[in-house]
């Protein structure tokens, strides 16, 4: 991390100092490297009905804060913003969710409290800048602009969740860890004896903790019970957007080009970072890509959305042929269980379905909030799974670097992600008078509106926006 000119008076930084072993090491660099450095710990929840451990875990790690920063020898104060976070982070969340869409509150508390809310306590408290253990770099330009990188540990690497960041955010953000593998900063902990040295990472919605996520949406959401219908591989051969999408997939490939129509399965157990490699050439022509019309590429990034529906037939059973009434078999799909409201999935899930009987796990691949209907796939392989495209509105497309915003016709290589810890993968973005289209060159796995896609150049987070 960078030093300031400590002449004529000290810096002052305020740490979120959140009970962890991340934060407490920020803190303690901080104070090392001659900053007049004070701690301050936020409570952005009060209930505990939804938490996994049934407690307030924010107290316990209020008083773990508290002893790192006496140990650490800064002064520590308490913040109670569990209004601004409800009205400002769970409150959008159950909008979203209401919506069949999967917001990330992780990323809207950095931007709505850390580093909003909270910062301007802190200023009030006479900070300069504020300070956090995320694993991130940042670095600013000789005209005051500020680049944000990529975490030196590729296994920690958060610039995702700091996507929504303004510039005048950025520049009163410090980042004391970036630079730090995890390993050491472990180490940096138990040499200077901390309370939080071997505390676990924390996990689970941001300052809310490890909850069920149905228990969590319930006190706001109402349960009603639906059908979950699992989607045959028919449905595909007869369906006009899907079968249009992959005629288009095949007219802009490159001559000789093969293509993967579904995503490899791999678990995503680290991120893979650029490690200073040129972005592979994409598998589609570039010239035919931009080519593309508005609405061919809206077409192209249009989510599947399925209209299975099943019909009743009569039957007589048994010695006295008493007569019943069950489904028709449809090629197309089955009911295969019930649930207890489409708002509580999310495409791409897998646990909490209670859906047995199959040879391979079964995924989430659509939800219907209208008619309360969730649907299913059977494979890692499966059809419903994977996407190419997506398209950003122009509202909601965010940059970073301002000065590297595209302008509408033009179309860059990037790589992106659209969750954290995925792989970056490599893409083409065009940016077009209604929005931001993203075309992979591979497929990806489980793409869901309101997530937030994010895209780099080398190991330089440049904007993000929600998918639509």
């Amino acid at each position: 991390m960078a030093s300031f000119d400590l002449e004529n008076r000290k810096i002052k930084v305020c740490v979120g100092l959140s009970g962890g072993v991340d934060s407490s090491v920020a803190a303690l660099l901080l104070k090392e490297q001659g900053y007049d450095v004070f701690a301050m710990f936020m409570q952005n929840w009060h209930e505990a009905d939804a938490t996994l451990h049934g407690d307030c875990e924010w107290e316990e790690d209020r008083f773990v804060a508290e002893m790192v920063a006496r140990k650490i020898g800064i002064p520590f104060y308490f913040v109670d913003l569990s209004r601004e976070y409800r009205q400002r982070v769970v409150d959008y969340m159950f909008d979203e969710y209401a919506k069949g869409r999967t917001p990330n509150p992780d990323v809207l508390c950095n931007r709505e409290i850390k580093f909003d809310a909270f910062l301007r306590i802190a200023e009030k408290y006479g900070a300069d800048f504020v300070a956090t253990g995320h694993y991130c770099r940042k670095e600013v330009l000789e005209d005051g602009t500020c680049r944000i990188l990529e975490g030196s540990d590729p296994n920690k690497d958060q610039t995702y969740f700091l996507c929504q960041l303004t510039q005048e955010q950025l520049s009163k953000a410090l980042f004391p860890i970036g630079d730090i593998v995890k390993p050491e900063v472990r180490r940096l902990a138990k040499e200077a004896d901390l309370p939080s040295a071997e505390k676990k990472d924390s996990q689970g919605i941001c300052f809310v903790g490890k909850v069920d996520l149905p228990t969590f949406l319930k006190q706001k959401l109402r349960s009603v019970e639906g059908d979950i219908i699992e989607v045959y591989d028919a449905w595909y051969a007869d369906d006009t957007l899907y079968q249009w999408q992959q005629a288009s997939l095949d007219g802009l490939l490159r001559e000789g080009v093969p293509l993967e129509r579904t995503v490899r399965y791999a678990p995503e157990e680290k991120i893979l970072t650029t490690d200073g490699k040129p972005l592979g050439e994409s598998p589609f022509d570039a010239a035919k890509v931009a080519a593309l019309s508005d609405e061919d590429l809206t077409r192209l990034a249009t989510p599947l959305h399925y209209d299975i529906r099943f019909e009743y037939e009569t039957y007589r059973s048994g010695k006295k042929h008493i007569k019943k009434t069950r489904l028709k078999p449809n090629p197309y799909g089955a009911i295969v269980g019930a649930h207890e409201g489409a708002q509580f999935y999310t495409i791409g899930q897998r646990k909490g379905l209670g859906v047995g009987g199959h040879a391979e796990p079964v995924f989430v691949i659509d939800t219907d909030t209208e008619t309360n209907t969730v649907f299913v796939g059977e494979g890692h392989n499966h059809k419903g799974l994977s996407r190419f495209c997506l398209r950003i509105d122009p509202s909601e497309i965010h940059w970073i670097r301002e000065d590297l915003a595209m302008a509408v016709g033009e179309i860059r290589r990037n790589r992106v992600r659209i969750r954290y810890r995925q792989p970056l993968q490599g893409a083409t973005l065009l940016r077009r008078e209604n929005g931001l289209f993203i075309l992979f060159d591979a497929p990806q796995r489980g793409i869901s509106p309101g997530q937030f896609a994010v895209w780099y150049d080398g190991d330089e987070m440049l904007g993000s926006g929600v998918i639509a």
